[in-house]
C-alpha cells in the first residue's frame, strides 16, 4: 500500500513540475465563455421568474365609462371560468397610488383632473391568458387591455434559447479543451520518448507510465476551471457595478449572482474530467505507437 501511495505521490509531483500555466489560462478563457453565459442566464431566469409569478391582465375601461358600466363588466368578469380572481381599482384609488410616485404630484396638479380610468386586475391561468386578453379587448366598455405576463413569458423563451446556445458553446469548447490537453500530453510524451522506451524495456507497467500524464491532464483541467471561475467572478463584479445603478433606478436591488458553490465545483470538476479524457486519448494513442516501434 505504501509503495502504491509513493508511486502516486511521485506521479503527482512529476505532473506539477510539468504543468503548463499558459495552457491552463487558455483553457480558463475558453471555459469562462459558457460559464459566464450560464451565470447571465440564471440571472435572467430569476428576473423572469419573479415577473411571471402573477399571470395578470389589467383591463382599463374607456374614459367616458360610468360606474354602472364598471359594475356590469365586473359581473361579466367574475362569471368567466377562466378568471381566478378579480380586483376592481377605482380611478380615485389609482390616482392616490400614482401620487405616491416621486415627481407625480406636481404633474397631477398641473393636469387639474384625474386622467386615469377605472380598471380591473384579473388573475388567470397562464395557458389561457393570451386568449382571455384578446376576448376582453373586444368588449365595448374596455378601452385597453394589458397582459402583464406576456412579455415575461417571451423573456423566458429567450432564456431557453440562450440556454441552448450556452449548451452548444459548452460542447464546442469542451472539445477544444480535450484537443488542447491531447496536444499538451503528446508533446510531453514526445519529449520523454527515450525515457518511456527505457521504462518499457526494464518492465515498467502501463499504469506506471501513464499515471503522470493522467495527473497532468487532470491538474491542467482543474486549474483551467479555477481560472474560468476567476474570470467569471471578475466579469460579474464589473457588470454589477452598472447593473446595480440600473436596478436602483427601478427601485430594485437586483444583482447578477456568482454561480452557486455546487455549480462552481461542477465547472472545475467538468474541466478536470475533460482534461483527464484528453490525456487518456493522447496517452493511449502515442504510447501504443511507441510500444509498436520498440518491438520492431
Amino acid at each position: 500500500m505504501s509503495a502504491w501511495l509513493r508511486q502516486h505521490r511521485q506521479a503527482l509531483g512529476s505532473a506539477l513540475r510539468r504543468l503548463g500555466w499558459l495552457n491552463a489560462v487558455v483553457i480558463g478563457v475558453a471555459l469562462s465563455l459558457p460559464a459566464g453565459g450560464y451565470t447571465l442566464l440564471e440571472g435572467l431566469r430569476e428576473v423572469g421568474g419573479r415577473l411571471a409569478l402573477d399571470t395578470q391582465v389589467s383591463v382599463f375601461l374607456r374614459p367616458e365609462a360610468k360606474r354602472v358600466d364598471a359594475d356590469a363588466l365586473g359581473k361579466l368578469l367574475r362569471a368567466d371560468a377562466r378568471i381566478a380572481r378579480v380586483r376592481f381599482v377605482p380611478r380615485d384609488e389609482a390616482l392616490k397610488e400614482l401620487a405616491t410616485v416621486q415627481g407625480m404630484p406636481e404633474v397631477i396638479a398641473a393636469l387639474g383632473r384625474n386622467p386615469l380610468p377605472d380598471a380591473f386586475v384579473i388573475t388567470s391561468d397562464p395557458g389561457s391568458l393570451e386568449a382571455l386578453a384578446a376576448d376582453l379587448d373586444k368588449l365595448p366598455q374596455v378601452g385597453y387591455v394589458q397582459a402583464d405576463a406576456l412579455w415575461a413569458r417571451r423573456l423566458a423563451a429567450l432564456a431557453a434559447i440562450g440556454s441552448l446556445a450556452v449548451l452548444l458553446l459548452s460542447t464546442l469548447l469542451g472539445v477544444g479543451l480535450v484537443a488542447v490537453t491531447f496536444n499538451t500530453i503528446r508533446l510531453q510524451i514526445l519529449t520523454q520518448r527515450a525515457e518511456i522506451e527505457v521504462s518499457n524495456l526494464i518492465g515498467a507497467t502501463d499504469a506506471f507510465i501513464r499515471r503522470p500524464f493522467y495527473y497532468l491532464g487532470l491538474l491542467q483541467g482543474l486549474l483551467g476551471g479555477a481560472v474560468a471561475l476567476a474570470i467569471v467572478a471578475l466579469g460579474t463584479w464589473l457588470l454589477n457595478r452598472e447593473v446595480s445603478a440600473l436596478a436602483h433606478s427601478y427601485g430594485s436591488a437586483f444583482q447578477i449572482a456568482f454561480p452557486a458553490p455546487g455549480d462552481a465545483f461542477a465547472v472545475v470538476g467538468f474541466a478536470g474530467l475533460l482534461g483527464t479524457l484528453g490525456a487518456h486519448l493522447s496517452v493511449s494513442r502515442h504510447l501504443r505507437d511507441i510500444d509498436a516501434s520498440t518491438r520492431y
